[in-house]
């Protein structure tokens, strides 16, 4: 294997014991990036300089960490001082950050070497990573699909070895779906887990930080470098985080894994359910019971995760307007003209149909009959995850009812495209981490994933879960050939 294709830990061994220096793992990066770029097209902007220097430098100082000296790539809704940040969207796209998100900082604080930004739905607003401003980003796995959505570009960044491993945020599944799309390990922790300080924001109750990984042990490492509390952020809890390597462990005598029936239903494609099957009898081989619980407002989460999210999003957004942040229009004769073009210029499709929905519910006369009546919905869906747990450690389910799909497939169809989120939404509802790693690929040669959750900040349960079944296949260990 070539540098590139390694993990995290792998190359931490190697730089420890001198078989490999930071610029070499930096040049193979830089090297593959070249090679395989024009065809997947993962990246916002690349930093080749900057993070040759970085790499330099991490060979000549004392490791700080397990990602010290290690090229990741950044998502570009994360703020990085000096550099753009577009969130894919012509109405950032000459913005410069002036400063860094702390998640961000963490991993600079570490050694890590920032190979680039990464590309997205236009402000994180997509399952397939079709509505970026910038173009579309490729599958990998078969260049004529999407990669999922909206942290697309980390993921097929990540999947095609153009960086080690990558951070993404996850508002409806947005690590989760395009990890199981390209055969990584995502994560989305809890809410308040990782600080959402310095990411732009899409909807404030929902969004979340996480990592794309090539495997359970990276997604663990990348994780304690990210979690934690920050002052700057009123929602991150002060709570201890626990070294979640130590929770990677084959054993799950003792153990049991929900089954909710709701997530096993008509509809899921034939393979993906087949895959499903067998992951959960491999759980059982591991020494897991698996036991049936019942989330009986599933049905309720995307409509639900619609009315919210949009509500929110019209809100955060409504201050690009051409004034204080973003694209102007200069041939504006007066303010209300100058807000109306800025922001119809400046504005995809998605993210103005997602502002006139979000507009709408909040508007004078409807706020009851929907925004209120979404969040009271949402309280049910939490309450579901908490009986459930009563009953179970972690919860098992699919992570998406179908393999990745074809570019343009589901573009004309928004309510399809939605429904790709069925089984990851509900997870931020309910504030819950999630995780999805691989369990199979089709015939075809497309990646499957599947998904476990846990109780709020219990992710350990979820890493000792995925550990353990990872260790029993090999999925994992599979490239696409590019």
């Amino acid at each position: 294997m070539e540098l590139f294709d390694l993990t995290i830990h792998e190359l931490a061994d190697l730089l420890k014991q001198k078989k490999a220096s930071s610029r070499e793992i930096t040049e193979s990066v830089f090297k593959r990036i070249k090679a395989v770029e024009p065809k997947v097209r993962s990246y916002v902007s690349l930093a080749e300089e900057t993070a040759l220097a970085q790499a330099k430098k991490a060979d000549g100082t004392a490791p700080r960490g397990m990602l010290h000296g290690l090229p990741l790539g950044i998502k570009d809704n994360f703020l990085i001082e000096g550099t753009k940040t577009t969130c894919a969207s012509r109405i950032l796209e000459n913005y410069v950050a002036p400063y860094t998100a702390t998640s961000a900082q963490r991993l600079l604080d570490q050694g890590a070497v920032v190979v680039g930004k990464l590309n997205l739905d236009e402000f994180a607003m997509g399952s397939s990573t079709e509505n970026s401003g910038v173009g579309i980003t490729r599958n990998p796995w078969d260049l004529e699909r999407i990669p999922g959505g909206s942290s697309g570009g980390s993921a097929a960044a990540v999947a095609a070895g153009e960086c080690i491993a990558a951070t993404g945020t996850d508002t409806g599944g947005s690590i989760r779906l395009p990890a199981a799309l390209t055969n990584l390990v995502g994560v989305k922790p809890t809410y308040g887990r990782v600080s959402r300080y310095g990411i732009v924001a899409f909807a404030s109750s929902l969004d979340q930080v996480g990592p794309l990984t090539k495997d359970v042990t990276d997604a663990a490492i990348l994780l304690n470098a990210l979690a934690g509390h920050d002052p700057k952020d009123s929602t991150s809890l002060n709570l201890p985080v626990p070294d979640y390597t130590k929770a990677l462990q084959k054993d799950l005598k003792g153990w049991k894994v929900g089954i909710p029936k709701e997530y096993f239903i008509g509809g899921t494609d034939a393979e993906v359910a087949k895959a499903l099957q067998t992951a959960i009898e491999t759980v059982k081989k591991l020494g897991a019971e698996c036991v049936d619980v019942t989330l009986p407002h599933t049905d309720y989460g995307v409509p639900t995760y619609y009315i919210l999210a949009t509500a929110e999003a019209s809100s955060n957004l409504a201050r690009y307007d051409g004034i204080r942040f973003g694209y102007r229009n200069r041939e504006a004769k007066d303010l209300t003209s100058l807000y109306k073009k800025s922001r119809s210029e400046g504005f995809g499709p998605e993210v103005k149909r997602r502002i006139m929905l979000g507009t709408y519910v909040l508007s004078a006369g409807y706020y009851d009959a929907y925004y209120l009546r979404g969040q009271k919905v949402r309280t049910l869906i939490r309450r579901d995850f908490e009986k459930a747990f009563e009953k179970c450690d972690v919860i098992l389910t699919p992570v998406s009812p179908t393999p990745a799909w074809k570019v343009g497939e589901k573009v004309s169809d928004p309510l399809k495209m939605y429904l790709s989120d069925i089984f990851t939404i509900n997870v931020n509802l309910a504030g819950l981490p999630g995780m999805s790693l691989p369990c199979g690929f089709t015939q075809s040669g497309l990646p499957i994933g599947m998904q476990l959750i846990a109780k709020h900040f219990e992710e350990e349960r979820m890493f000792r879960v995925a550990y353990a079944y990872e260790q029993a296949n090999k999925w994992h260990q599979r490239r696409p050939k590019l």
